[in-house]
């Protein structure tokens, strides 16, 4: 596919059936989880995000932050790049006012997958690390029941919290901690 500018993707991406990420004038496809392809996901995949993003949406409630799922674009404008990643909070007041894409999240999360595991740990993370406002970048990896969570700290500098199986897993971002028994719930 022939590069494209951003606007020429958003208009695009409309009339497309599935969802595609944009990165730098290139475009590549989301697969959804009942299609074959190399971002697919499955059960347990799906569970996950779902588990994290009811939690925070629960949590988050009676403030001016707001979750996001798998559907919401996120853009990453130093990147010239729009993702979907997986769940994500932003309490930016310019953020409640567009309503196809987000761009100040102060926490993003990846399920990983064995196809996405290092791309998401890799170039994501470091397209990611560009927004100003990102405080956490969480990666839930289902099949070791673990999570690592990448919080920024007043230096600038990416400190990685680790979290396994029985521990519960602390989102500083948005004062959120889950046990993994919550955010593994119904996982088989």
């Amino acid at each position: 596919m022939p590069s494209m500018t951003e606007e020429e993707y958003l208009v695009w991406e409309k009339s497309q059936e599935g969802r595609h990420e944009y990165v730098e004038g290139r475009v590549y496809a989301v697969h959804r989880v009942s299609e074959p392809g190399p971002v697919c996901g499955d059960d347990r995949h799906v569970t996950a995000a779902l588990n994290l993003a009811v939690a925070l949406h629960q949590h988050l409630r009676d403030t001016p932050c707001r979750a996001y799922m798998s559907d919401m674009r996120l853009h990453v404008a130093s990147s010239r790049a729009y993702f979907y990643p997986d769940v994500m909070v932003t309490c930016h007041p310019q953020d409640r006012e567009s309503r196809l894409a987000k761009s100040q999240p102060v926490l993003v999360a990846e399920v990983l997958s064995p196809s996405t595991g290092s791309y998401d740990h890799g170039v994501k993370f470091a397209h990611y690390r560009t927004l100003e406002s990102l405080k956490e970048y969480a990666l839930i990896d289902p099949e070791r029941r673990s999570a690592d969570v990448y919080r920024k700290g007043a230096d600038g500098l990416w400190v990685l919290h680790p979290f396994a199986a029985g521990d519960t897993v602390e989102f500083a971002s948005v004062e959120l901690r889950l046990p993994a028994a919550e955010l593994f719930a119904k996982l088989d």
